[in-house]
């Protein structure tokens, strides 16, 4: 076995089993019980709440929740916005960045909001140091954000029947506090021993090897980058993201990176069993989503350590893998593994251009954010997920003949149609985004740099990484234009809240059903057999409503190569 296979399975490995005691510890937050930073942040805790007057043990059911998010995530917009559109006139900007156009400011604000981090610009030359400092802000509150939403769902399957689940601000704060912010304190520790920047200082002066003088840029980045991953949010201070030495200084911080994206995310799994006292049913959850993991990583692994037949064809050695677009000191087998962890996540941080990717392995990150269920974000992962179960019990309990429940609540009619809806949402945000881009040439042909099945495949991953929550792009695309930044910016919005509001919504209204103890004819639903079925419902789904834009994309540009 390779020093570089071996690598990566340290990786995943440790991510695992990180994620376990992480799991219990966020069910303890949640739960509001004691855990040993208490101490710490309850102080912290008390200030934030007497300076907003908010109480945090005021009770509140699903949608006044829902309304507390919208209406705090339109207070971060609005900010933003003035923020990004006067950041040129404003203080920490040593390097003289100029503000943002007003449809570049809407994409990268909503971006932000929404946990995507879809950027259309260079970090270097495209923000302040100010404008990245609230970008971090954002980073950070997104996350919570999509953790206090699944507390909902957390709290719908341990209370018996409730119509109150909790208080959206008191889990949001504690997400922020108690969760993200240590961790990513760590990370952005290791990073600025590894040679990560954290400096106010504007652009330094360096002499290259070959004796010319060139301007590097720096800034406060180690603490930005630590967030970025932590929270699955995925914007890179710089604009290669995580393929620059800067984010990325070493192999060790790759792997300190890889874990920080996996951790949480996982951790939400097991807090999810840990919380509802079902540890057999999150060990289900996480099987499902580690197999259909796993189905995409070792193809992506395997075709770019075998390099491209097209180059080997001209001559040229092929041995490295399919160097293109990567970083010699990483390597093909890790850029792989990075390029399925960060879609699969929802990420969306880059430490090789996907635009280089072999063709399948350009199709199976697409896979990845189209399925959107296999770990997915902080949070919001566990709740897109939660539509495929419900739609699994459905199924199931058509087929043995029985109303369908799931942990002792009857799902009926309501519950299916807000399902499906949430279900057939991201396919026709991608789907509807990616014919009216291609349609439309005379607002969109000038951003292609490449004809063909590739042109397409650009196109279809640029909406399918808005819709996903993503944020990584095949960056062969141009897309600083009115068209991409509008487009993309309203399919940000309807794709983060609406899969939000939608499992919310069915948590929600399967709390104040009454509970129904189970009996002997009762659908087991942490048994491997109904893993099984929730993963073919994955797949029929994904299948049916993607294979043919796949098909004229990056499978008919695979057959072109041979």
């Amino acid at each position: 076995m390779s020093t570089e296979i071996l690598g990566i399975i340290v990786m995943f490995t440790l991510s695992v089993f990180l994620a376990i005691p992480l799991g219990k510890y966020i069910a303890k937050v949640y739960g509001c019980e004691k855990t040993l930073l208490d101490p710490i942040f309850n102080p912290i805790e008390r200030i934030f709440y007497k300076i907003s007057g908010i109480n945090p043990q005021s009770e509140m059911n699903w949608k006044e929740q829902m309304v507390a998010l919208i209406t705090i995530n339109m207070v971060w917009f609005l900010l933003g916005m003035l923020i990004l559109m006067t950041q040129g006139s404003l203080p920490l900007n040593p390097d003289k960045n100029p503000s943002m156009s007003a449809d570049l400011a809407f994409n990268t604000v909503i971006s932000f909001v929404v946990n995507c981090n879809l950027q259309h610009y260079s970090g270097e030359s495209g923000l302040s140091y100010l404008g990245q400092y609230w970008l971090m802000f954002l980073q950070f509150v997104s996350a919570g954000t999509g953790m206090a939403a699944a507390v909902v769902l957390f709290r719908a399957f341990r209370d018996k029947s409730a119509d109150t689940l909790g208080n959206f601000y008191n889990n949001f704060v504690k997400s922020c506090t108690r969760i993200l912010l240590p961790i990513s304190f760590v990370v952005a520790i290791i990073l600025t021993f590894e040679g990560t920047p954290m400096t106010f200082e504007g652009k330094d002066t360096i002499t290259t090897l070959q004796g010319d003088s060139v301007e590097v840029s720096r800034g406060p980045a180690a603490a930005f980058i630590g967030i970025k991953h932590i929270g699955t949010n995925g914007g890179g201070f710089f604009g290669v993201n995580s393929a620059h030495p800067f984010e990325n200084p070493s192999y060790l911080s790759n792997m300190v990176e890889m874990i920080a994206q996996l951790i949480v995310p996982l951790a939400m799994v097991f807090a999810f069993g840990y919380f509802i006292r079902r540890k057999k049913l999150s060990w289900i959850i996480f099987g499902v989503m580690t197999v259909g993991f796993l189905m995409l990583t070792i193809p992506n692994i395997h075709m770019e350590m075998n390099g491209n037949p097209a180059i080997a064809a001209m001559g040229i050695d092929n041995s490295l893998g399919a160097m293109e677009g990567k970083e010699i000191r990483l390597g093909a087998p890790a850029s792989g593994f990075w390029s399925i962890v960060t879609t699969v996540i929802s990420t969306g941080s880059v430490n090789s251009m996907h635009d280089s990717s072999m063709a399948l392995s350009g199709m199976n990150e697409l896979l990845a954010m189209m399925i959107n269920a296999f770990y997915g974000g902080v949070g919001v992962g566990l709740l897109n997920f939660f539509i495929f179960i419900i739609l699994a019990v459905f199924i199931s309990g058509l087929m043995v003949g029985r109303t369908p429940e799931f942990l002792g609540k009857k799902v009926e009619a309501r519950e299916m149609k807000i399902a499906m809806i949430i279900a057939l949402l991201h396919p026709f945000l991608i789907l509807v985004g990616t014919a009216l881009a291609t349609a439309l040439p005379q607002y969109t042909a000038d951003s292609l740099n490449n004809p063909g099945f590739h042109g397409l495949s650009e196109i279809l991953y640029e909406y399918t990484s808005s819709s996903a929550n993503n944020g990584s792009g095949f960056e062969g695309l141009g897309d600083n234009t009115p068209w991409w930044n509008i487009s993309t910016g309203f399919v940000l919005l309807l794709s983060r809240f609406l899969p939000i509001i939608g499992p919310v919504a069915i948590a929600g209204l399967l709390a104040q059903k009454k509970f129904v103890p189970e009996g002997d004819g009762t659908l087991k639903t942490d048994t491997a057999t109904f893993g099984l079925m929730i993963f073919a419902v994955i797949v029929i789904i994904a299948a049916l409503a993607f294979f043919p834009v796949l098909a004229l994309g990056p499978i008919a540009e695979y057959f072109s190569l041979y």
